[in-house]
């Protein structure tokens, strides 16, 4: 379901993220006005990452001499992941709590930096639908992210970017192609996204269902849908990227 924000976004037009109408409109989503500086954001919201350096004395010398030395370790950068859904309180935090259970059982919490998002910002700096979070719980899996919104930087910053479904798949896409002529973006940065489905091996669906309007099995058969996947996906990207485990 494709959510857009009007020519001139107000609190009152913004359109609920589960919304049934499912009307189109040509003004790029998440392309907002002064008045909703929190959306406009480059960085991580939530999920920012923050680097601080802390100097003694006699450390900014080290540092530099550190930095004059050949350096004897290779530092290999963490593999991004970025799951991506309609508000980012159902099935993108699921996946990336789904995704971060698995990686940190195989002992790989340093080889990667994963996070969610939502093609809109309705709920953001919101915790994920109780729901969800219950039914993830109950399978020894926590969700502790908030909701945030996809932004610029994402398209630079994840190597993978995984939609839920068809039409998530065509927002992002979407906000790649107007987004790369306000800032320098990798030109194949498009190809990065990719549908969390064509991982799954045990299952036919080719999307993963909103399960917002439905009753418990929806949550339960996203979780089926989502273990599936990420148990595949982890085992690609381990495969087309053997510097992870070697590093």
């Amino acid at each position: 379901m494709r959510v857009l924000h009007s020519t001139v976004a107000t609190p009152s037009n913004l359109r609920f993220c589960h919304s049934s109408n499912r009307p189109s409109l040509k003004t790029p989503f998440l392309l907002l006005p002064p008045q909703f500086p929190s959306l406009q954001k480059s960085t991580f919201g939530s999920h920012s990452l923050k680097s601080s350096t802390s100097f003694s004395s006699g450390s900014v010398t080290k540092a530099s001499m550190a930095a004059s030395s050949p350096s004897t370790e290779t530092e290999t950068k963490p593999f991004s992941v970025l799951f991506v859904c309609l508000g980012n309180i159902c099935r993108s935090p699921a996946a990336e709590g789904v995704f971060r259970d698995l990686v940190k059982k195989r002992g790989l919490d340093s080889k990667f930096k994963i996070d969610s998002a939502g093609t809109i910002g309705y709920h953001e700096g919101n915790q994920a639908d109780p729901r969800m979070r219950a039914a993830s719980k109950r399978r020894g899996i926590e969700i502790t992210s908030l909701s945030r919104p996809i932004r610029l930087p994402d398209f630079r910053d994840f190597d993978l970017i995984l939609a839920m479904d068809n039409q998530n798949r065509d927002d992002i896409i979407e906000a790649f192609n107007r987004w790369k002529f306000r800032e320098p973006l990798p030109e194949d940065a498009h190809k990065k996204v990719r549908l969390m489905c064509s991982y799954c091996k045990k299952h036919d669906e080719t999307e993963v269902p909103d399960p917002y309007y439905g009753g418990p099995q929806g949550f339960e058969k996203v979780l089926d849908l989502l273990e599936d996947a990420c148990e595949s996906l982890l085992d690609s990207i381990l495969a087309e990227n053997k510097h992870i485990l070697d590093s």
